[in-house]
């Protein structure tokens, strides 16, 4: 490796590294602020939500990685520039397209890394995410009530609280406590005007202060049928009463248990291609199903075509309409609009069904291609970049900045037009995931063109010189040019 090469990688190191440490804290915080709800009143520990946050904020790294080497080479091509150290460059003999090769096989680097690291890496953290995630609004109930709603996460207990209130939620109002137990056991529910939770001395259990309420219990054990229609209800009104729930086995349960692990986005690139074909192999059965199913409740009298060798048989129509009398006539006319009806209800359903079976069909195939398509998405950025800012010499953070955040906006939304197009089965789900590469490499060939010919393409002047004619029709003339 040359000095000029190591120089050039070095300066294009400086800020990748820096912009890649920014750009992944502030995804890393909009992940936080998205999943705030999910981490506060938990009693998680600083280490679990550290470990969590970072599993999750390795799936970032295939949007940053683009975006950093965008920044990163306009930065380092725009000081390139403004220091005239291209022109010296040039002025040795040197071409630009000597000095973006260092960078470009750099580049060519980096992408096949971050291949390697959606298709090994990713998958392995997003389960351990999901999971974890999954785990905790299992194993930590205590204030994950919902007003209005029962929810049945403590052991043996069915619980609702019509209003639920204070910073922490630990103030509720319309207590609703029923023991969950067999029809052959002891039956008691707890109603209660309100109460609130405090701190117990054992960590294992859920302590709640009641007040102004009733115990009901039916006293079932060990009685027939005659002597439980006999046994009164028995109640007990109370002006404070306590209650220990024990949730040991929800705490002590591992936090990070892999129950979750049927997903596409576990599996690697060939594993994600098998799944595809075998969600593909399911989906014709389901249509095919779906298909017999409407042909069949159309016409009761249809004789459903097995095989495509066998000729159709001809349907005979089993009324004729006009020779009936007219109650018979009505009750036919009716039965046909119920089950016309019927087909459409049945229709509107099954069409829902298949959108939902495109959708995730789809979704797979953008998944498991954008692990090439982010890849590419790199060189594509190192172009536009390299070109940029060899045109603009501009560094620091200003101007590049802004072209690049520009730059990636159009991308990032594309991405988005281009998937909810293939979600609703208007695109080609392979057509998607490649579509925003397809559009913007030849504007990345057109702008390294542009470079390497020394184009003014964002010189002011030229466009100033280029619309003077158009500008003075509209421009009033100066004061002292009355004069003259």
């Amino acid at each position: 490796m040359k000095i000029l090469d190591r120089y050039i990688i070095k300066t294009f190191f400086g800020p990748f590294l820096f912009i890649f440490s920014v750009l992944f804290f502030i995804f890393i915080v909009n992940i936080i602020w998205i999943q705030m709800a999910q981490f506060v009143g938990k009693g998680l520990t600083y280490w679990e939500i550290t470990k969590l946050l970072f599993y999750m904020g390795v799936s970032v790294v295939s949007m940053v990685m683009p975006l950093t080497i965008l920044l990163s080479s306009i930065m380092t091509f725009g000081e390139f520039g403004e220091r005239y150290e291209l022109a010296a460059m040039k002025a040795a003999g040197i071409s630009l397209t000597r000095v973006m090769t260092p960078l470009f096989i750099v580049t060519t680097i980096l992408a096949t890394i971050l291949f390697f690291f959606q298709n090994n890496i990713t998958p392995d953290f997003q389960r351990k995410a999901k999971n974890m995630l999954y785990n905790i609004a299992a194993t930590k109930p205590a204030l994950n009530f919902t007003p209005g709603q029962f929810i049945n996460q403590i052991p043996g207990f069915s619980v609702k609280f019509d209003k639920i209130e204070g910073e922490g939620g630990e103030k509720v109002e319309g207590v609703f406590i029923h023991k969950s137990t067999n029809i052959y056991e002891n039956q008691q529910a707890v109603v209660a005007k309100n109460g609130r939770f405090v701190p117990a001395g054992d960590k294992n259990y859920l302590k709640l202060l009641l007040y102004n309420g009733y115990v009901y219990e039916d006293e079932y054990r060990n009685k027939d049928y005659n002597q439980r229609l006999k046994q009164p209800n028995q109640s007990v009104k109370f002006d404070t009463l306590v209650l220990h729930f024990d949730v040991s086995e929800l705490i002590n349960k591992a936090i990070e248990k892999e129950q979750i692990t049927d997903d596409y986005r576990f599996q690697t690139y060939n594993q994600i291609n098998k799944t595809i074909v075998k969600t593909k192999k399911d989906n014709d059965e389901v249509m095919q199903g779906l298909g017999t199913s409407m042909v069949s409740n159309a016409n009761n009298y249809v004789n459903i075509i097995q095989s495509s060798k066998e000729k159709p048989k001809k349907v005979v129509a089993q009324y004729k309409i006009d020779t009936l009398k007219k109650q018979k006539k009505l009750d036919v006319l009716y039965s046909a609009y119920n089950k016309i009806e019927s087909q459409k209800n049945e229709l509107s359903t099954k069409e829902e069904q298949i959108k939902g079976m495109v959708k995730g069909y789809n979704k797979m195939i953008i998944y498991q291609q954008r692990i090439f398509a982010y890849s590419f998405t790199c060189i594509i950025f190192f172009l536009i970049g390299a070109s940029l800012g060899s045109i603009i010499r501009k560094g620091g953070m200003g101007v590049p900045v802004v072209v690049a955040i520009v730059i990636f906006i159009i991308f990032y939304v594309m991405n988005l037009t281009v998937e909810n197009l293939s979600w609703k089965g208007k695109m080609n789900p392979y057509l998607a995931a490649w579509l925003p590469n397809l559009i913007l490499f030849p504007f990345g060939l057109w702008l390294t063109i542009k470079a390497l010919t020394d184009s003014q393409l964002f010189d002011i002047e030229k466009y100033r010189t280029l619309f003077k004619p158009l500008i003075e029709k509209f421009q009033k003339p100066k004061e002292h040019a009355r004069y003259q």
